[in-house]
């Protein structure tokens, strides 16, 4: 029960925390939550798919599938959150006005709700999918269902629990600060997974490790419920490769030079 418990919990807390930051940083988009909940959806229905297909995945390339599929996953998240804080870097004044007037017309007019839907969705698929092959696995060792219910439920409560908290903190941020808040947390959050999909390449061996930097598990391990947190808010890793630290910084810098280009491009327009 404690195994499938913690399991659990730190799957649904990775996908509670992104669909928090992706809920608060959309506060006052029009149908958001039919967005998010058809994200959540989509990506429900994804992991059962690809839990079905986990033997054949992990087969692909020689035996390597499923860090191809994890890094793919990533990959893609994170373009989707780059897409929404390039697009909100020239929009979130607009948005400001819109929310104080609760109006729609910025709305209408191409913010990314798909985008950060797919974000919700691709969450859902990569974590959904570790939590059925995780449970497949244990009624495979002959644990038993009521364990798996019971461990499951607290692990389910627990890990929404803390996601709903975070979310709820962050309404609390005055609007003008929201989106300055919600940048930032999306960028670190792009960068984290920009630095786990390449570890996962590194495992599949198409990426150079780059050597290991530091390790201080022993400190604040990544299975630790802080170092779960950190690990799906800023991509901490106790113990991370270079080439995970290039990825992280590189993401970093280019999302946050494409914000400025952007920026500076609409403030031109206003001249």
């Amino acid at each position: 029960m404690l195994a499938t418990a913690v399991s659990v919990f730190r799957e649904i807390l990775e996908a509670a925390l992104i669909i928090g930051i992706v809920g608060a940083a959309t506060q006052g988009v029009a149908r958001r939550t039919l967005w998010i909940a058809l994200g959540v959806l989509a990506g429900s229905i994804g992991a059962v798919v690809v839990a079905g297909l986990a033997e054949a995945i992990v087969e692909l390339a020689d035996g390597m599938g499923q860090e191809l599929f994890n890094a793919l996953v990533l990959l893609a998240a994170v373009s989707m959150l780059a897409w929404h804080n390039i697009w909100m870097a020239s929009h979130s004044r607009e948005l400001v006005v819109q929310m104080k007037q609760v109006g729609s017309a910025v709305k209408e007019g191409g913010e990314p709700m798909f985008a950060l839907a797919l974000v919700v969705a691709l969450a859902v698929l990569r974590e959904g999918s570790e939590i059925v092959l995780f449970l497949h696995g244990q009624a495979a060792q002959g644990v038993g269902m009521p364990a798996m219910l019971s461990g499951g439920s607290v692990g389910l409560l627990a890990g929404l629990a803390i996601g709903l908290a975070m979310y709820l903190g962050l309404l609390r941020i005055p609007t003008k600060h929201l989106f300055t808040v919600t940048g930032w947390m999306i960028l670190l959050l792009a960068a984290g997974m920009a630095s786990q999909a390449a570890n996962f390449l590194v495992q599949a061996d198409m990426l150079p490790a780059w050597g290991k930097l530091w390790d201080v598990s022993s400190v604040l391990s990544n299975q630790s419920m802080l170092g779960s947190l950190l690990h799906t808010l800023v991509g901490y890793d106790a113990s991370p490769m270079g080439i995970q630290m290039a990825a992280y910084v590189c993401t970093i810098l280019l999302i946050g030079v494409a914000m400025k280009v952007v920026q500076a491009l609409d403030q031109n327009k206003l001249r």
